[in-house]
Order: C-alpha cells, then structure tokens, then sequence
C-alpha cells in the first residue's frame, strides 16, 4: 500500500495530466491554511487513490464524473471536468450524449418522485 507522499505524488500526476501542470501545481501553490488540508485530500483520495483504481479508466471515470456532477448540479465542478474529459479521451459527442441522457434521468426521476410524495401528501389532507 502506497504511503501518503507516494499517493499525493500519484495524485498531482493525475491532475496534472487532466488538467495541465499550472491548473494542478496552482491548486496546491494557491491554496491557503483554510484550504490547504482540503486539497491535500483531493490529491490524495480523489485523484491518487480513486481515479487509479481498477477496473475503470480515466476516460470512463470522466464520463462518470460528469454525469454526476449533473446530477449534483455543480457547475464550477461540471466546466472543470469536461477539460479533464477531453485530456481523457471523452469526445465532444459523448459529452453531448452524457448530457443529453442526465437530462432525462437526472430530471424525469426526480419528478415522478415528487409526484408520488405530491399524491401521498394530498391523500394525506383529504385532497387528490
């Protein structure tokens, strides 16, 4: 098992290669007493430990990341990792496609959901 230093060291490579050696290094320089433990964090877990992990690659974990960040409705996060998608290999299209298919599943879902709690909330006050 990797050590801490190795970890981080495994996570800036990650960064940097996704997001360029100045949006990597300037994460970790720019950081302040406030942010600094956060950022070692995501060094360390996000992109050293998660993003090598077996069996999915980057480009597959590009594609996960930004239909969760959809879902999650992150925008910095969104525009951020679909610069890292396309240093992964994520193409234009795909990113439309995963766009397109968190449309659907991100929003149709979360409706049906609050129409049930809607028509149970109703029954609930003798109405509907």
């Amino acid at each position: 098992m990797p050590d801490s230093k190795e970890t981080f060291e495994a996570g800036m490579k990650v960064r940097r290669e996704m997001f360029g050696a100045a949006g990597a290094d300037d994460q970790i320089a720019n950081a302040t007493d406030f942010t600094r433990d956060m950022q070692d964090m995501v060094t360390r877990y996000c992109f050293g430990e998660t993003w090598n992990r077996p069996p999915f690659d980057r480009r597959m974990r590009s594609i996960l990341t930004i239909a969760m960040l959809v879902g999650l409705n992150r925008p910095n996060q969104l525009r951020v990792h679909i610069r890292g998608a396309i240093a992964n290999g994520v193409h234009e299209d795909e990113i439309r496609e995963i766009l397109m298919h968190a449309m659907i599943y991100v929003g149709v879902p979360a409706s049906v959901d609050s129409f049930m709690h809607a028509a149970e909330a109703l029954k609930e006050v003798g109405r509907g």
